[in-house]
C-alpha cells in the first residue's frame, strides 16, 4: 500500500511509475477483470459482471495515470520522454477502461 501512495503522489521514478505500474500491473489488472466479466456474463450474472469488470480495473486506471503523469512532471531527464510518458498512459488506461 506504501508503493502505490507513493505511485498516487508521483513519488516513484518515472521508469517504475510507467513501466511496472501503468504498463504491467495495468495489463494484469485489465485482463484479470476483462476475465471475471466475461466469466460472468456466460454465468448470466450481468450485475456482477459490470461490478467486476469494473470496480477494481478503473480505479486502478485512475490511479495509475496518475501517477505517472505526476511523476512525469518531477522528471529530470529529456522532456519528450515524460511527455510521450503521459500521451502513452493516458491513452492505454482509457483503452483499458472503455474495452
Amino acid at each position: 500500500m506504501q508503493q502505490l501512495g507513493r505511485l498516487w503522489r508521483g513519488e516513484l521514478a518515472l521508469d517504475n511509475a510507467f513501466w511496472n505500474w501503468a504498463v504491467i500491473g495495468g495489463l494484469a489488472v485489465n485482463l484479470t477483470s476483462s476475465a471475471l466479466f466475461l466469466f460472468l456474463i456466460i454465468a448470466e450474472q450481468t450485475i456482477a459482471a459490470l461490478i467486476a469488470g469494473y470496480i477494481f480495473s478503473v480505479p486502478y486506471n485512475i490511479i495509475a495515470a496518475m501517477g505517472v503523469w505526476r511523476s512525469a512532471e518531477r522528471y529530470t531527464g529529456d522532456p519528450k520522454h515524460a511527455e510521450l510518458a503521459q500521451i502513452v498512459t493516458l491513452v492505454g488506461m482509457v483503452l483499458l477502461t472503455v474495452t
